[in-house]
């Protein structure tokens, strides 16, 4: 039987005075006061399995007490393996954005990884350069790639080309299923007709996102589906393109009024765009739901916040960020992620609120 050799118990701490100024602690101090190898702190940190128990013990004690916090960047240079991940994003709606970085943190929370994020701009010329450079600088451990740079192929390619795990979130399947989480927008858009058409609206408008985001399309598909199910059609005055922003819903909701043949119902492709239209709605003297009903896209917290709460698709972002990270990292997690997260699509569904009603014969049927 192997004769184990017991470790002699660390020295304590020679800890500052109160007047000298305290620097910040450093794995070479954390192995000197364990009395181990800077390699044995480093494989504690890591969560190796590697160490026993009893000196894993007498490293966290150590960390614990110098209040020593490993330096992400740093970890990546020395291993050669980045503890960061990126969140690329080409996106007008801020709320989108933070919602899925808030389910990208919950997932990574205490798993020693950070998340670090790259706006940008898929029209500008150094689009591409721009993220080759932020990913050489930061080593990334992968990429989540929400719509609409989740849809740019070349993008893809460049990761792809340069070995960088990513996951993409999209409205539709663009490639393999483990680099997919799929949204399936054209499911919800095809229930705001739905529910609509059965409030007895015939003359229903449209206001779409971007040409650039395959959301747009694929919502504007669904919606176009549900008008068709029930027997109707988007006439083409009452068919508008926005900007996923609030003022272009405002500019689409003051054509839209501004017509001869005014629409009893709108539904947009967002929900800033849904409270641009209302803005516009009431600028005329009518009234929200009594007049004219009002659909948006996302529950994001703007629709249960304004008067009259917005009818809306809900589109759980929250909870793709959190499947992307799990789809993206696996087994680099040090926790148990939610149930939920073990799938890759989600399914939208409606919410109704205060903003649609049933349609006044008086106004348009």
């Amino acid at each position: 039987m192997k004769k184990t050799t017991k470790l002699a118990p660390a020295p304590k701490a020679a800890l500052p005075a109160a007047s000298e100024p305290r620097r910040r602690p450093t794995i070479n101090d954390v192995a000197r006061l364990a009395n181990v190898s800077k390699k044995t702190v480093s494989r504690v940190i890591n969560q190796s399995p590697f160490v026993n128990k009893e000196t894993r013990k007498r490293i966290d004690a150590v960390i614990a007490e110098l209040g020593y916090a490993p330096d992400p960047v740093a970890r990546g240079l020395a291993s050669r393996r980045s503890y960061l991940v990126g969140l690329i994003y080409d996106n007008p709606n801020p709320q989108h954005v933070i919602d899925t970085q808030q389910g990208i943190l919950d997932i990574i929370r205490g798993s020693g990884l950070e998340l670090v994020v790259h706006p940008c701009n898929r029209r500008d010329k150094d689009f591409l350069p721009g993220v080759r450079g932020f990913i050489d600088r930061q080593k990334l451990a992968g990429v989540i790639l929400p719509s609409s740079v989740s849809e740019d192929e070349e993008l893809v390619a460049l990761l792809r080309d340069s070995d960088t795990p990513y996951v993409r979130i999209a409205s539709v399947l663009l490639d393999n299923e483990e680099n997919s989480i799929v949204t399936h927008d054209r499911e919800g858009a095809r229930q705001a007709a739905e529910h609509l058409a059965g409030l007895g609206h015939k003359t229903i408008a449209h206001v779409s996102g971007p040409d650039t985001f395959r959301s747009s399309h694929e919502r504007r598909a669904g919606f176009m589906e549900g008008l068709k199910a029930a027997g109707l059609s988007l006439d083409k005055k009452l068919d508008l393109r926005g900007a996923y922003t609030f003022q272009s819903g405002v500019d689409a909701g003051r054509k839209l009024m501004g017509q001869a043949m005014k629409p009893t119902a709108v539904f947009c492709g967002n929900d800033e765009m849904a409270a641009g239209v209302c803005q516009a709605i009431r600028e005329t003297g009518l009234d929200i739901a009594k007049d004219v009903s009002v659909v948006g896209f996302d529950d994001s917290p703007l629709a249960s916040r304004m008067w009259p709460a917005l009818t809306t698709v809900l589109l759980p972002v929250k909870a793709t960020g959190r499947m992307a990270s799990v789809r993206l990292l696996g087994d680099r997690l040090t926790k148990e992620p939610l149930e939920e997260d073990s799938h890759g699509e989600v399914h939208p569904r409606l919410v109704v609120r205060a903003s649609t009603g049933p349609v006044r014969p008086a106004y348009g049927a």
